[in-house]
């Protein structure tokens, strides 16, 4: 039998969410970009598939699929499996901060645990009130800049990215978010071409990945870009140019949040005299620093 006509004798949704998870499980996917295993997974791919909100009650599960939407859904769910696409290249939207943001392969997948920083408005590290420039550094999507663009009503954010395809990406999602009038994507490649420019909060989740790790990357991580996630043989490139400049550009107060993922044990090995603020999230996630102004330009 053809694997479509065994799908065609699927019925309902709820049908096809334990078709989708149980060949989710025996295709060993990764479920490595947002959504923690299989039947998540299914349950989300199914739903948007459906053109339904992902917090659709399950009584609704039950309702009787047509032809075009079953083949609509194989089509999704068998990409999932056939081309190990994550889930949100599938459906083009990542979330971030319970926000909805456009992605595509231009750009890496929301998942940092920065969203809950954001969400807390960066306290007790700032005062939000005072809070009137922020610079997401690496910006990919837009998603860590537009979150901060809500949850700071009165403050101007610069997107920065040196990818032009990412920056392509963070403009639509400008203007998805109707937000031009306070958010503007710039091309800059780290801070070089940010002369003059100071900020209250710099925030950046950068290319981290060292080489060793880059090899052994899953396939579903192979589909996003190289550029967004490798950052040389120890993975702290990047890093260490936003460390070295980010001072001059820090307002008096001013703090730098960047993500390292398990680069942090290098970095802490780089700069052991340095008193990182690693961050703790009650959502899960690590290798999250915060430096101070002050302690920039004394160890930097």
């Amino acid at each position: 039998m053809h694997p479509f006509e065994e799908f065609q004798q699927l019925n309902t949704a709820k049908d096809v969410i334990r078709w989708a998870a149980s060949r989710f499980g025996e295709a060993q996917l990764d479920f490595g970009h947002g959504l923690p295993g299989a039947i998540d997974e299914a349950v989300y791919l199914v739903l948007r598939g459906l053109h339904l909100p992902t917090d659709t009650p399950a009584v609704y599960w039950d309702g009787m699929l047509t032809s075009p939407e079953k083949q609509h859904l194989y089509n999704m769910l068998t990409r999932r499996i056939d081309e190990r696409l994550p889930a949100a290249y599938i459906t083009q939207e990542g979330w971030f901060a319970g926000i909805p943001f456009f992605v595509d392969e231009r750009v890496l997948v929301p998942r940092s645990p920065i969203a809950e920083l954001v969400e807390t408005q960066f306290e007790p590290w700032v005062d939000p009130e005072e809070v009137v420039n922020i610079l997401d550094l690496c910006t990919g999507s837009g998603c860590i800049g537009i979150a901060c663009a809500y949850a700071f009503p009165n403050a101007d954010v610069d997107l920065v990215d040196i990818s032009e395809d990412a920056l392509e990406v963070a403009n639509i999602n400008i203007e998805r978010h109707d937000a031009a009038n306070r958010v503007a994507a710039i091309a800059s490649d780290g801070l070089r071409a940010l002369d003059g420019k100071t900020y209250d909060i710099i925030v950046s989740n950068p290319p981290y990945v060292d080489a060793e790790d880059m090899d052994a990357l899953s396939a579903e991580f192979k589909h996003e870009p190289e550029l967004g996630l490798s950052s040389g043989h120890d993975g702290l490139d990047l890093t260490r140019h936003i460390l070295t400049d980010a001072a001059k550009h820090l307002n008096e107060n001013g703090i730098l949040v960047v993500e390292v993922g398990n680069s942090q044990y290098a970095l802490q090995a780089a700069f052991p005299e340095v008193p990182f603020q690693w961050l703790e999230f009650e959502r899960g996630g690590d290798g999250v620093f915060l430096l101070t102004k002050e302690q920039l330009e004394r160890f930097f």
